[in-house]
């Protein structure tokens, strides 16, 4: 099985698979970021992906979606308000 060598934050160097890793890709640009739960910490890791690391990771199977990288909207912005009235650690909407 392919493996990935990657960085937590906390813990350092990490190995997972492809099925760890969530890729997001902008429809008007080759690089993205990608996401993973450390298996070491179980915290939340969000990492840039320039063009090579987009190839890499898309080359060994990891799951991808495009984000539109359009303006937000007025229905984003109240979404996002309402997210930041109902949870008591703002903090944690950073982390997704």
């Amino acid at each position: 099985m392919t493996t990935i060598k990657t960085t937590c934050s906390g813990c350092g160097d990490v190995h997972l698979t492809p099925g760890d890793i969530a890729l997001e890709l902008t429809s008007s640009s080759d690089e993205g970021v990608y996401t993973f739960t450390c298996p070491l910490c179980n915290e939340f890791q969000r990492r840039p992906a320039n063009a090579r690391v987009v190839s890499v990771l898309l080359a060994t199977g990891v799951a991808y979606r495009v984000i539109e990288d359009g303006p937000i909207t007025e229905e984003e912005i109240a979404r996002f308000a309402a997210a930041l009235d109902a949870e008591p650690d703002p903090f944690r909407l950073l982390a997704g």
